[in-house]
């Protein structure tokens, strides 16, 4: 399994970024995915999760309607749309699979500052 995350940077509050996971080495289209997100010092957090064929997403409450997350089973690639970014949406953002086990890429930073 690899995952791969790509699209972070630096964008001022209110601005708009969109993060990219290319996944490989697994059955992509068979498993529902999730973005995570790791601040300073504080525990990595679910962020969002879409089922295996993008028919439902469950979001946190903190990013609810700022967020949205999608994917392209024929790309094999997950996407985190980021929205009115706020400073506390600075952090780095991992791709997750779980499958019993925990598969995580390498992450992406994100730092929203003015």
């Amino acid at each position: 399994v690899q995952l791969v995350e790509s699209g972070g940077g630096l964008v001022q509050p209110g601005g708009s970024l969109r993060l990219s996971c290319a996944a490989s080495g697994f059955t992509f289209s068979s498993y529902a995915m999730s973005w995570y997100r790791q601040a300073p010092g504080k525990e990595r957090e679910l962020v969002a999760t879409i089922t295996r064929i993008g028919g439902s997403a469950y979001y946190a409450d903190s990013v609810k309607g700022r967020f949205a997350i999608s994917r392209d089973n024929f790309k094999n690639m997950l996407y985190l749309q980021m929205n009115s970014l706020k400073p506390d949406d600075t952090a780095v953002y991992y791709c997750s699979l779980k499958v019993g086990y925990d598969y995580w890429g390498q992450g992406t930073q994100v730092t929203v500052s003015s």
